[in-house]
């Protein structure tokens, strides 16, 4: 294991980690449900709608993240640490996003992960400009930071317990679940376990939040651009 910084006491707790677990669980049977029973909007950046609902959910989201944690030792629970080397990370983190793209090259045809999961709009729509940049930045800047934090901030810290590749994997399979989208399982698994491995080399979850931010802008700018 090459992280350097000692867990702190709560880290070992059952009961924070069956609780983290609960949450993810849950929210894996929502977006699963919903997921089979709704077609989402084509349109979906493109409306208030959207930001309101995100942005809410969010608030939620990292409020129970921090309550799970508890207020002794948040920063080391979350991993909100300067990575040990900016070069590594970054290295590691256009290493991730040109494998992921690769990764959806080869599944896309076979899959359609993007269609299913209903953000990506369709082209632009000039008329709906202030609604796309809200959506932009919830999407680009504030989604990540959470998911980050939820994923490989805390639900890491809790795992790594077990084994640092184990908590890895985990975290990329139950990143991938919580999306309720079957055909983008593999790329999210691998997404998600490739940004839990950038946190366990530069032991911080920073770099991670940068990584997804970027994948998310370019997925959004792709989007609009065809």
């Amino acid at each position: 294991m090459e992280m350097t910084r000692p867990l702190p006491a709560e880290a070992r707790s059952d009961g924070r980690l069956i609780a983290w677990l609960t949450v993810v669980g849950l929210l894996a049977a929502a977006n699963f449900y919903g997921n089979a029973t709704e077609s989402p909007p084509r349109d979906a950046v493109f409306q208030w709608s959207t930001v309101a609902n995100q942005g809410t959910f969010l608030v939620i989201l990292i409020a129970i993240m921090l309550a799970i944690a508890g207020r002794h030792d948040t920063r080391a629970m979350f991993a909100l640490y300067r990575p040990r080397s900016w070069k590594r990370a970054i290295g590691l983190g256009a290493a991730l996003v040109v494998a992921v793209y690769v990764l959806l090259a080869v599944e896309s045809p076979l899959l359609h992960p993007g269609k299913d999961q209903g953000l990506t709009p369709n082209g632009w729509d000039a008329g709906h400009a202030p609604q796309f940049v809200a959506n932009f930045i919830v999407i680009a800047c504030l989604v990540p930071i959470v998911e980050e934090l939820t994923f490989r901030g805390l639900g890491f810290t809790l795992l790594v317990r077990y084994g640092e590749w184990a908590a890895i994997i985990l975290v990329g399979v139950l990143f991938a679940l919580v999306h309720g989208i079957p055909a983008g399982i593999p790329v999210f698994t691998f997404f998600g376990a490739g940004l839990a491995f950038i946190r366990s080399r530069t032991d911080s979850v920073i770099p991670g939040m940068f990584v997804h931010g970027t994948f998310n802008a370019i997925a959004l700018i792709a989007a609009i651009a065809t």
